[in-house]
Parts: structure tokens; C-alpha cells; sequence
């Protein structure tokens, strides 16, 4: 059950989730791949110091590991793997887009108003204070733009990006709502994360060198 936080702990986790949930926006407002996987790892930075934050005012010590294997493998691991795929393939820029950048920014916009709505009506049917209900804004939020960025992004990485930005959603809300997470659970769900960015530059590859596409409308071409 969600703890009453001390007003200073709860300055913090707000300030991090809002930066957190404000480089998301960043992802969903550019065209650039690299601009992407700069916010990506600027928001598991966010993430990895929230957990130390949880560490130390709410004596989880199991929390400082998480913390450093947050900030090594989804602050540097990951954006080093998906900017060697980049690289490798030689795209720079989502060309593949259903709509505008600025019509994304205010798409986004209306799900976070979506999301806040939501999680004031289930503070108030939970009794819940107002940093769970920032905690729950920030995850539905982050949770849609992530979904939105999976259906008007078509290419490849951008969805691979979209995927972990739906996990940093759900991996922030945790961190805040049930701060003593087991760490078994934390290290499994990271090791998913490591094979499906894996599995994911694997399929990117082999679409680019099969198809000479990197957009995951490519994946059609492959059916039968």
C-alpha cells in the first residue's frame, strides 16, 4: 500500500517524474533517432536517481543496486546497443510518420490531461495523497505516449523506442507507488529489456538488408 511521503521526499519524486515524463515529449516531438535516445537515457538517468532517492529516505537498501544497474544497462547499455544500430544502418531520421511532430505534442498533451483526470478519481475512490496521484499521472501518461508513438511512428527503432518508453512509465510508477519492488523482479524485468532490443536490432537488420527498408511496415513483405 502507498505510504504517505515527507514533503521533501515528494519534491523530489515530482521533480523526477516530471523530467522524466517531459523528455518523453521530447522523443515524441522530434524527427531525429539520436534526439530519441538522448531523452531515452536522460529519462532512465530520472529513473535511476528516483530509485536512490527511494533508497535513502526509505531505507531500501536493495534499492542503491537497482539504482546502478538502472543507470548502467538503461542509461548507457541500452542507448549504446540502439545507437550501434543507428549507426550501422545509417538512418538518422524518422521518415515513416502518420502525422506531424506538433499534432503528436498536442496528442500528447490530451493524454496527459486523459491520464490526470483518471488518477484523480482513483485517488479519491483510494484515499491516495497528491504525489500518488502525480505518481499515477506520469505512469499512465508516459504509458500512452509510449502506445502513441508505436501507432504513428513506423520506423523500426522509433517503435523500439516507443516500447521502452511504455517500461519507464510503468517502471517510474512503480518506483514511487511500491518503492520495495523484490530485486529479482527488477533484474528479470531488465533482462527482458536487454533481449528485446537484441531481437528487435536483429529483425531492424535483417529488414534493412532483405527489404532495403527500416520501416516496420516492412514486416508485411514478410508474411506467407
Amino acid at each position: 500500500m502507498f505510504q504517505p511521503l515527507d514533503p521533501l521526499v515528494s519534491s523530489l519524486f515530482s521533480g523526477l517524474a516530471i523530467t522524466s515524463l517531459l523528455l518523453s515529449f521530447v522523443m515524441l516531438g522530434s524527427r531525429w533517432l539520436e534526439n530519441y535516445l538522448y531523452a531515452f537515457a536522460g529519462s532512465s538517468w530520472a529513473i535511476a536517481a528516483l530509485a536512490a532517492v527511494a533508497a535513502y529516505f526509505g531505507g531500501h537498501a536493495d534499492l542503491y543496486f537497482i539504482a546502478l544497474i538502472t543507470l548502467v544497462f538503461r542509461g548507457i547499455v541500452l542507448p549504446y546497443l540502439i545507437w550501434r544500430i543507428i549507426r550501422t544502418l545509417e538512418v538518422d531520421r524518422e521518415i515513416h510518420e502518420i502525422i506531424q511532430p506538433s499534432s503528436g505534442l498536442v496528442i500528447g498533451a490530451l493524454l496527459v490531461m486523459f491520464a490526470f483526470a483518471v488518477s484523480v478519481r482513483l485517488a479519491d475512490r483510494l484515499g491516495l495523497e497528491h504525489s500518488a496521484v502525480l505518481a499515477l499521472t506520469v505512469m499512465l501518461s508516459m504509458t500512452l505516449i509510449g502506445f502513441l508513438m508505436l501507432a504513428v511512428r513506423r520506423e523500426a527503432l522509433s517503435q523500439i523506442l516507443g516500447l521502452l518508453v511504455v517500461e519507464s512509465g510503468i517502471r517510474l510508477g512503480a518506483k514511487i507507488l511500491v518503492p520495495g519492488m523484490p530485486l529479482l523482479l527488477e533484474l528479470v524485468i531488465l533482462f527482458d529489456l536487454l533481449v528485446v532490443v537484441a531481437c528487435l536490432g536483429a529483425l531492424v537488420s535483417y529488414l534493412s538488408a532483405h527489404l532495403g527498408t527500416t520501416s516496420a511496415s516492412g514486416l508485411k513483405r514478410l508474411v506467407g
